[in-house]
């Protein structure tokens, strides 16, 4: 799938998120990087054989607190290789994108890997 492509298929799954989710992502950028870099995989534990689809940086909102103030604005990396690479097929690629936008959707609001994976957006 073309960068373009994968561009339009992440902001359509953002804009089919209901609308009180729209307001509490207002201040949380939501980019297209092409793979996760080498650091993060190794600050993260992630083995050589293994990948990310996307990463939540920030303070998740149930952790923040008045100190927090100042801080980079919080982001989320949708990670277009390993999806494209791991999902060939458009139809289940979108799927997994949708997934994975909501999986770090989860972390922003404090969830952890046990409830989204509860949640199926593992």
């Amino acid at each position: 799938m073309a960068r373009d492509d994968f561009s339009r298929a992440l902001r359509e799954a953002l804009s089919e998120l209901p609308p009180k989710f729209h307001e509490a992502l207002a201040n949380v950028a939501v980019v297209v990087e092409e793979w996760p870099s080498d650091p993060l995989l190794e600050e993260l534990g992630v083995p050589p054989d293994d990948t990310l689809y996307g990463f939540y940086h920030g303070v998740p909102l149930p952790a923040r607190s008045v100190q927090d103030s100042g801080l980079l604005p919080d982001m989320i990396s949708v990670y277009r290789g390993p999806l494209v690479e791991d999902f060939p097929d458009r139809s289940e690629l979108r799927r997994q994108i949708r997934i994975t936008l909501l999986h770090e959707i989860g972390h922003y609001f404090g969830m952890d890997e046990e409830e989204l994976s509860r949640l199926g957006y593992e």
